[in-house]
């Protein structure tokens, strides 16, 4: 892959930042408001990845009808934006990675099935000096959620890259299919949402354990 792509296109969620707790603590707060059994944080880690819609509705007890997804998805979105950055963080090396792609020139964009606002937040606060690009769920516009491969075009337009020039950047099996319909190679990290021996059975392009790899995989 060394210097064959300008362009890398992240996941957010489990790639380059650790949102896990936060997204667990928003779910338990809403199931617990509404008399429901709260979930385990494994449980929720095992969950999320389809946005918060998906997430909610796995998260209630089996067989909740999609009226009361509907009723309380609202409540759950809202609390999740005001408290989207209480334990949230980058994972250990990607600051100093982003920057180092930003130092070599590479053009950077973070698509994410988490809400439009709180992708834009988190790239805002954390990610803007390197980042130039976030793109979150929005299908109320007609931008299909992962994996459909409309973000990854989206963001390519905005970048003024080409898919031959893109790599792909994830941590789950929504990531590899995403790149595989938006026509890029994948490389799937195992410090995020799902073990190593899943992701190995994906056959991504490559497959990482630190941020690091990503400089001696592209450059």
């Amino acid at each position: 892959m060394k210097g064959k792509y300008d362009t890398v296109i992240f996941d957010l969620d489990g790639t380059l930042m650790d949102t896990l707790e936060d997204l667990a603590n928003a779910v338990n707060e809403i199931l617990r408001k509404n008399g429901y059994p709260t979930r385990t944080l494994e449980e929720v880690r095992r969950i999320v990845g389809n946005g918060l819609r998906q997430t909610l509705t796995l998260c209630l007890p089996e067989g909740t009808d999609q009226q009361e997804v509907e009723r309380l998805l609202p409540d759950f979105a809202s609390y999740y934006q005001a408290h989207c950055q209480i334990r949230t963080k980058p994972y250990d090396g990607i600051m100093d990675t982003l920057q180092e792609l930003g130092k070599r020139g590479y053009k950077m964009a973070i698509v994410s099935n988490k809400r439009d606002e709180a992708v834009k937040t988190l790239n805002r606060d954390y990610f803007q000096a390197y980042v130039k690009v976030a793109i979150g769920e929005n299908e109320d516009k007609g931008i299909r959620k992962k994996p459909a491969p409309d973000t990854v075009y989206q963001a390519l337009r905005e970048l003024g890259s080409t898919g031959e020039s893109a790599v792909y950047v994830g941590d789950s099996e929504v990531d590899k299919m995403t790149a595989d319909n938006a026509g890029l190679p994948c490389i799937s990290v195992d410090w995020g949402f799902r073990d190593r021996e899943e992701l190995e059975k994906l056959k991504p392009a490559c497959l990482i354990s630190r941020p690091e790899e990503l400089l001696e995989i592209l450059c």
